[in-house]
């Protein structure tokens, strides 16, 4: 029989079907309690820190390619064979520039975050710079590659001018000249190897210096009538030249030895052994 309200022809409708969202919803829980079931095995339980240490890698590089450089140090150098001899340097802008002097082309460049150089001082192997915010730092000269140290200067008066001083031929030692004080580094590692303090009521002048020989002579004025003597400071790489002066040795010590430092030659040698 036909329901009275109804038309002969007409069928009941079919029910709706479920969509495919549910679908694929039902299809992820199967397949998450079945690996929930392999995963209570104990083959799978010793898996588990395995599967945790490799998720881990792609976190902790990105983090670590996140985090940002000590000092805010930035040294870019293009791909491709770098020269064997050391670059050319100039300061552009913001940014220290290394060149070749043949070709002109940038062999690499180094800034820092918020910072500017005021002065730069290049000797074989190494490029001295002096920042804005005082910092003092020791590039690798020949490709740029890294940073070898940073120092800070203390009561940095913002004039760059005679404030790097090299102190031997081989630049082994650096001296950074301020009003207050000269502090002499190993350039090999940055150790602070002496410091001169001006004496009381003098002052340095950075700007103000002559070289004889290995000697260096540095401007102290000094107020009333103290004598022109005592307003040139002879230095050297062993600090202030005075007659029977005990001087700092600025040479590897044994503690540097047990810390495998570099020697002044750029070799690392760890400390001997016991001999047989």
């Amino acid at each position: 029989m036909t329901d009275p309200g109804q038309s002969p022809d007409r069928r009941p409708a079919s029910p709706a079907p479920i969509p495919l969202l549910r679908i694929a919803r039902l299809r992820t829980r199967r397949r998450l309690a079945r690996l929930a079931a392999a995963l209570r095995t104990r083959p799978a339980r010793l898996l588990l820190p395995v599967l945790a240490a490799l998720l881990a890698v792609p976190l902790l590089t990105a983090a670590h390619q996140t985090r940002p450089a000590p000092y805010g140090d930035r040294l870019v150098a293009p791909e491709g064979p770098r020269p064997a001899p050391d670059p050319a340097v100039r300061i552009r802008g913001a940014q220290i520039q290394a060149y070749d002097t043949h070709s002109g082309r940038t062999r690499w460049t180094y800034t820092r975050t918020g910072h500017t150089p005021l002065t730069v001082h290049a000797v074989p192997g190494h490029l001295f710079a002096l920042w804005s915010d005082g910092l003092v730092t020791d590039t690798v000269r020949g490709d740029g590659h890294a940073v070898r140290w940073h120092r800070a200067i203390p009561a940095f008066d913002g004039r760059p001018a005679g404030v790097l001083q090299p102190l031997d031929p081989a630049a082994e030692m650096l001296a950074v000249l301020t009003p207050h004080h000269i502090a002499a580094y190993r350039t090999v590692d940055g150790d602070l190897r002496w410091v001169l303090p001006a004496k009381p009521g003098c002052r340095f002048v950075p700007a103000r210096t002559a070289r004889r020989g290995h000697v260096l002579l540095v401007a102290q004025p000094c107020g009333g009538a103290a004598a022109w003597t005592e307003q040139i400071v002879p230095v050297d790489a062993l600090g202030r030249m005075a007659p029977g002066r005990n001087p700092l040795g600025n040479g590897r010590t044994a503690h540097d030895q047990d810390r495998g430092t570099p020697d002044p030659g750029g070799r690392r040698e760890s400390a001997p052994g016991p001999r047989d």
